[in-house]
């Protein structure tokens, strides 16, 4: 407070930096969980990855109805006429990987570009080394004899649609590893981070469904059954869409 020249009292006004201003529009006392998760998403660019999705889903759904217009949703071999698992492993990884593919060349391009590590690029990686894991799966549980369209073969495409998914979700946490430089606080920021849990919801409720869909009596038996299978299975773009929700709106 300092005296004017008339003599009467004035109050000169406090002048704050921009980090004072942060700290009071964000409140006194704010929850640290709420300003770690802030710092974990911030330039993760989760929108990369969202725009990816949809192209996966047309090409898989048109390869499936491509495939029964040609008359290739079963093969003359062997006995009698069986489904081709060719063609269903087109239209499953197409269906179900299809965004992994350009996922992954989106994490190449950040590595070529030499862009700071996020936590989006992590996820990329994540589902291009999980690509092939279904291949095995698949082709193993035939030569077992495993009735892959019956309700035994529910896992099939939950690995196709899912797989990556899993993959995401390890290497998102080794992300989180790196960075917290423990497994304790990887573990303790995992369990605060929302794409980490929007994907461990679906990994884990995903089949669920799938089982109860052959339960119910659902069976791929076109390519067009199975693209839909697989799409409807796939459900990847749930945790890039929660990341860019708290990244637009937080």
């Amino acid at each position: 407070m300092k005296k004017a020249p008339g003599g009467e009292a004035t109050f000169k006004k406090e002048e704050k930096s921009p980090e004072k201003e942060n700290e009071e529009a964000l409140g006194e006392g704010a929850p640290v969980g709420d300003e770690l998760d802030e710092e974990t998403l911030e330039g993760e660019e989760f929108s990369e990855l969202i725009k990816y999705t949809l192209p996966g889903y047309i090409i898989g759904l048109l390869a499936g109805i491509f495939l029964d217009w040609q008359g290739y949703q079963r093969s003359p071999l062997g006995q009698g006429y069986q489904r081709s698992p060719l063609g269903q492993w087109l239209v499953r990884t197409l269906a179900g990987e299809g965004e992994s593919i350009f996922e992954g060349i989106y994490s190449v391009k950040q590595r070529f570009r030499k862009a700071e590590g996020t936590m989006a690029e992590a996820y990329g990686w994540g589902k291009l080394f999980g690509l092939a894991i279904p291949w095995f799966i698949d082709l193993g549980s035939r030569l077992a004899g495993v009735d892959v369209y019956g309700i035994q073969g529910f896992y099939i495409p939950y690995f196709y649609a899912l797989s990556d998914q899993i993959g995401a979700n390890i290497s998102g946490l080794l992300f989180l590893k790196k960075r917290e430089g423990s497994w304790n606080a990887a573990f303790a920021r995992y369990f605060r981070h929302p794409v980490m849990l929007a994907s461990l919801a679906v990994i884990t409720l995903v089949p669920l469904g799938l089982l109860g869909a052959r339960f119910l009596g659902f069976s791929p038996t076109t390519q067009t059954y199975t693209a839909l299978e697989t799409i409807a299975a796939n459900l990847c773009w749930v945790p890039p869409v929660v990341g860019w929700y708290v990244e637009k709106y937080r």
